[in-house]
């Protein structure tokens, strides 16, 4: 007696079957088919990376800098670059330092001028608008709020000297009329220099100078964004 043969079906006709058998839908099986690699491994997912985080100093965060060197109305006129070095590392809300202490801030002298006399101030507006480090140059956008400026006489000029030497001649006379003798005449031209040297210091000129390493306050008008490095 013969022994009946059985036909085997191939691997997808079997799971038609069993998809009919079960009530497993055509997607069940589809899904079931790809949850093997071809190499007979199981199936793996790539992860998508996160996109790179940007670190912000907030708009009105103010800056300590330092003037890199001296600026006086006596020398420096208003449209010349300058120079200024953070204080201090500017440090963001989760601790990251943004700018690094040493960091080189550059701008330009927006507007300088002498003071007329002493008692009246002199002018000096500086604007910043860009920030280095790290070789790389980063735009910033804010305005200074203080400077550590001082005021400096120019000294004893030809002028000055001319108008001391006017008020001794005129104090001279002055002793002569007043006293009528070598006793008045010494006083009134004692007197006479000292009112020509009044008279001088309130009309001689004082240079508006911010030191080489002066503070400067700078706060920010928009925020600062540098990008983070890659792998942060």
């Amino acid at each position: 007696m013969k022994t009946p043969t059985i036909a085997r079906r191939p691997l997808p006709a079997l799971l038609i079957a069993f998809a009919a058998c079960s009530g497993a839908s055509a997607h069940d099986v589809s899904a079931a088919r790809g949850a093997r690699q071809a190499d007979g491994g199981p199936a793996t997912s790539v992860a998508t990376p996160a996109p790179r985080a940007e670190l912000a100093l907030a708009a009105g965060t103010t800056l300590v800098l330092q003037s890199g060197a001296e600026i006086t109305s006596r020398r420096d006129r208003a449209g010349e670059r300058i120079q200024a070095i953070a204080g201090a590392a500017a440090v963001g809300a989760l601790g990251d330092t943004l700018i690094p202490a040493g960091a080189t801030f550059e701008g330009r002298v927006v507007a300088i001028a002498h003071a007329p006399r002493p008692g009246q101030p002199g002018v000096l507006k500086l604007a910043f608008d860009e920030v280095r480090f790290d070789g790389r140059r980063y735009p910033v956008r804010g305005e200074v709020t203080s400077l550590a400026t001082e005021l400096r006489g120019r000294g004893v000029t030809a002028g000055t000297a001319a108008k001391v030497g006017a008020g001794a001649v005129i104090g001279g006379i002055a002793g002569r009329l007043i006293g009528g003798n070598g006793t008045g005449t010494v006083v009134g031209a004692v007197a006479g220099g000292a009112g020509g040297a009044v008279v001088a210091n309130a009309t001689r000129t004082m240079d508006v100078v911010l030191p080489a390493g002066a503070a400067i306050r700078f706060r920010l008008a928009e925020p600062f964004v540098r990008e983070a490095a890659a792998g942060n």
